[in-house]
């Protein structure tokens, strides 16, 4: 969304907008228009397609009539077949991928560098081919991975980031100046869709990496355990070294409303909790609806989250 509002603030027109179909969405479940598609009839594209499958005849069909120089994507979502990607008049499509490649190919890039503890991130400007994220990239911008960043928070900033570096990129395509160059075989890391088992905290990790398990999975589907059989969800949390003096899981009482939870090297400290169906609480406010009494042991079953 932020390129494509990117794009059609820029010099260069917008002929055509390829976006997902029309999903039933909000509280009534009433199909309606992505963001995208709903920020491409505002500004009038001239044409906007929604199609099921990008590849189809009909799609293609109207791609070609619309006579494009340059194809953009960013999270489409689909596979774009090699007579998608090369239909533009310059024979390729750019995208503008949330890692520092050749680290991070695939679907959750965000996720994976705040898992992996990363110190910055950035935005590749790449040429789409058959391989995912494998193309040859254009240029990098680099941007420092904050200390209590969320997966959110740090998504939202790498959505403008692309739609500056994408424009930036076209304006370098109508001056004949972009060049792109082949990724390093060596450093390939994957970035594969995130598994919602992956979102459940094992508090016989170390406090540190349940931090940034809380921070990566914030604020959806958030890093969640069980409380007494139910669905907790842990939203923003700090890790306290020191000894730790209880089983992985346990919940330990200060004197103030305050948390601590035995993990297996220090202290996890939430600071912004959920339960199912409720809305994110400070931990002081939480406790006034929900009591965690000391020595409560937190864990996972099979249940699902609400």
């Amino acid at each position: 969304m932020p390129t494509l509002e990117r794009l059609l603030a820029g010099r260069h027109p917008v002929v055509a907008v390829v976006s997902q179909p029309d999903r039933p969405r909000g509280r009534g479940r009433a199909s309606s228009p992505s963001p995208v598609a709903e920020a491409a009839l505002r500004a009038g594209v001239p044409l906007l397609l929604r199609p099921e499958k990008v590849g189809s005849e009909e799609t293609i069909a109207a791609l070609r009539a619309a006579a494009p120089d340059l194809g953009i994507v960013v999270a489409f979502g689909q596979f774009l077949p090699k007579v998608v990607r090369e239909l533009p008049r310059l024979g390729y499509t750019l995208n503008g991928h949330a890692s520092l490649l050749p680290r991070w190919r695939g679907a959750a890039p965000v996720v994976r560098a705040i898992l992996a503890g990363d110190a910055e991130t950035g935005i590749s400007v790449m040429r789409v081919e058959r391989e995912m994220d494998a193309g040859p990239v254009a240029f990098v911008r680099r941007t420092p991975i904050a200390p209590e960043e969320t997966g959110g928070e740090l998504e939202a900033r790498l959505a403008v980031l692309a739609g500056e570096a994408l424009a930036e990129a076209v304006d370098r395509v109508a001056a004949g100046t972009l060049v792109f160059t082949p990724q390093p075989e060596a450093g390939v890391t994957l970035a594969p869709k995130i598994d919602a088992a992956e979102a459940r905290l094992d508090f016989g990790e170390p406090a540190v990496a349940l931090v940034r398990r809380v921070r990566a999975f914030a604020p959806k589907p958030g890093a969640h355990t069980l409380l007494a059989g139910e669905p907790l969800r842990i939203l923003a949390a700090t890790a306290e070294p020191g000894p730790v003096d209880a089983a992985p899981g346990v919940v330990r009482r200060g004197a103030a409303p305050r948390l601590r939870i035995a993990t297996a090297d220090g202290w996890l400290v939430p600071r912004l909790l959920q339960r199912a169906g409720g809305r994110p609480l400070g931990v002081a406010e939480f406790l006034n609806g929900k009591a965690i009494p000391d020595g409560a042991r937190l864990g996972h079953s099979e249940a699902a989250l609400g």
